[in-house]
């Protein structure tokens, strides 16, 4: 069976070596904010040109510590637009802070449509949520103008996207907080949860890093309760154990190489289904593509998933569903009807394999038995 996704590969690749730090990080005595955590967040920070930034339990609590350190959701009315068409976590982590997210449509690129964006704001909207999914950037240049005309903040999902690229900047560096994950499917990816807050603020660094560990002072050596069990301000429970940073100080080192490998898997894919019925994704200008999934359209997708599977191929759909037809996530708020696209895209799209350790000949296996069933569907 060929997967979609898979780490044993590339942890038998590496089985020596991070067998060998997990057991240097156990005898050191020390399983939670050590020298391993220090070091990965200072690595993370440098790798992806941030000032300041803290290292999380999940990217789903990276987002809901964001909006807690602007204060969204203190007010009930607060508002947060986004899109549907993206990982729940997205709209969980807005309910989580407090607030309510209000869903605009995608474009062709299944990013958020930055034309739809301020016709959804009102005196309730406190930030914007851009999701730069399957690991290619949303157009930042136009979202940054429009929330600095109507004074909102910016948290960028960069979960699917770390090392993507919008003229030339990473992505993460936009907005008010760049949102990374480290769950295993993702470009750098932990054998467990984890996730990272980015923030070029010293301020907002300083409330972060508070809010992960219970409101506990970590980093102000002028307050009175600097790390003393004494909590300055409700936080959350929200750490990366040092096993884990262990891990991602080892792979973290490759993130470069990943990339290119993903790239170069999707160069493969695109000259090779270009002539064929399927809708590929297509780099936008302005943009660095990484590929963290690869992910095209096609009406008949049932059809054509129900064949590739019986040839052991396996094949996910990201997202089977949009956010807003969930009914954890029903709300008078998110008109269906102003989704068209968003409506649309989640009927025909489905991720191909695609993974670095991927090799070469099961990619083209995969493209000679897609492209025959595409001929009879």
């Amino acid at each position: 069976m060929i997967k979609t996704w898979s780490y044993k590969e590339e942890y038998i690749k590496n089985r020596k070596t991070i067998l060998k730090a997990i057991d240097k990080t156990l005898f050191s005595g020390n399983l939670f904010f050590g020298n391993q955590l220090k070091k990965f967040e200072n690595s993370f920070i440098k790798q992806n040109k941030s000032r300041y930034g803290v290292a999380v339990g999940s990217g789903t609590d990276a987002l809901i510590i964001a909006l807690k350190a602007l204060g969204i959701g203190k007010n009930f009315n607060d508002e947060v637009i986004t899109v549907s068409n993206t990982a729940i976590p997205t709209a969980s982590a807005i309910i989580s802070a407090g607030a309510k997210p209000i869903f605009v449509d995608i474009g062709n690129d299944y990013l958020i449509n930055t034309l739809k964006i301020k016709k959804a704001i009102n005196k309730n909207t406190k930030a914007i949520i851009p999701v730069h999914l399957y690991g290619q950037a949303c157009k930042m240049d136009e979202i940054m103008k429009i929330a600095k005309r109507y004074k909102l903040k910016i948290i960028e999902d960069c979960a699917q996207a770390q090392g993507a690229k919008f003229k030339n900047k990473l992505v993460g560096t936009f907005g008010d907080f760049g949102c990374f994950s480290f769950y295993p499917t993702k470009i750098l990816g932990a054998y467990g949860d984890g996730g990272f807050v980015t923030t070029n603020s010293f301020k907002m660094f300083q409330k972060i890093k508070r809010l992960r560990f219970y409101g506990i002072e970590q980093n102000d050596k002028k307050n009175k309760f600097n790390r003393i069990y004494y909590s300055n301000e409700h936080g959350l429970n929200s750490r990366l154990d040092e096993i884990h940073s262990s891990i991602l100080n080892i792979k973290i080192k490759q993130v470069k190489k990943f990339i290119r490998k993903r790239c170069q898997l999707a160069k493969i894919y695109n000259k090779e289904l270009s002539n064929t019925s399927l809708l590929l994704p297509k780099e936008n200008v302005n943009c660095k593509h990484v590929y963290h999934l690869y992910t095209v359209y096609h009406p008949k997708r049932t059809k054509i998933i129900k064949e590739l599977e019986r040839k052991k191929i396996k094949i996910n759909i990201y997202y089977p569903y949009p956010i807003h037809k969930m009914k954890g996530y029903l709300s008078k708020k998110n008109k269906d009807s102003e989704l068209p696209k968003t409506n649309n895209a989640y009927k025909g799209i489905f991720s191909l394999p695609l993974y670095p350790e991927l090799k070469i000949k099961n990619l083209k296996k995969i493209i000679k038995i897609l492209k025959q069933i595409l001929i009879k569907v």
